[in-house]
């Protein structure tokens, strides 16, 4: 229960996560919503494994590994939100399209999700939190994949909420009209928010 409180209250916390569900859900439909949201949990996986091993407390002591993550993070959230800067008004389209109003394909859904998680600056220390606190890496190693999984199947249950949200019939209709402008405003959001972690990877720790 603690376990499950704790990461629904982190995954529920406004950031890039939530930015690019929201976005694939509004613009191309609830499939995309999913499919990011499937990789977004994927992602997961990646943070759980290397703060099992113990790694979570390195990087997140190490001024050299949070600066190299920060930067990364960073770049990759301002690259998303260049390209939604750059979305240009198309022709109307019905809001019974669930994801075949863009040409990407399901892996790259997937993709941009996983991405979008494994490199969020904030994820080491939220991790770090989460196993030091709640968690122990020594606890057996089938006991911590059931955490892994639950984690994920949490995170996954979350974003497809705010994917189905988000898709729903008459706001989306109206809110596809105006799907170039949403798309930027997402896009400027991405920018702050790469921008902001750039600058704090400046900071002193």
């Amino acid at each position: 229960m603690t376990i499950t409180l704790v990461h629904l209250l982190a995954a529920a916390s406004p950031g890039p996560d939530f930015v690019l569900v929201t976005r694939q859900s509004l613009l191309l439909g609830r499939n995309a919503g999913l499919l990011a949201s499937l990789g977004i949990a994927l992602g997961l996986s990646i943070h759980i494994a290397y703060s099992a091993a113990g790694l979570a407390a390195l990087v997140a002591h190490s001024a050299q590994w949070m600066i190299m993550i920060k930067l990364i993070g960073g770049a990759y959230l301002i690259y998303l939100g260049i390209k939604g800067l750059s979305t240009r008004k198309a022709g109307r389209v019905s809001s019974s399209t669930t994801g075949d109003i863009s040409t990407v394909s399901a892996a790259q859904q997937v993709l941009a999700g996983f991405l979008c998680n494994v490199f969020n600056p904030k994820a080491p220390i939220y991790f770090l939190a989460l196993f030091t606190l709640v968690l122990s890496p020594s606890l057996p190693a089938l006991h911590l994949l059931i955490y892994g999984l639950w984690l994920m199947l949490l995170q996954f249950l979350w974003f497809s909420l705010v994917a189905t949200v988000f898709t729903y019939g008459r706001m989306r209709e109206r809110l596809l009209g105006i799907r170039h402008w949403i798309d930027r405003v997402f896009g400027a959001a991405l920018v702050v928010l790469g921008v902001r972690v750039l600058m704090s990877s400046h900071v002193k720790t």
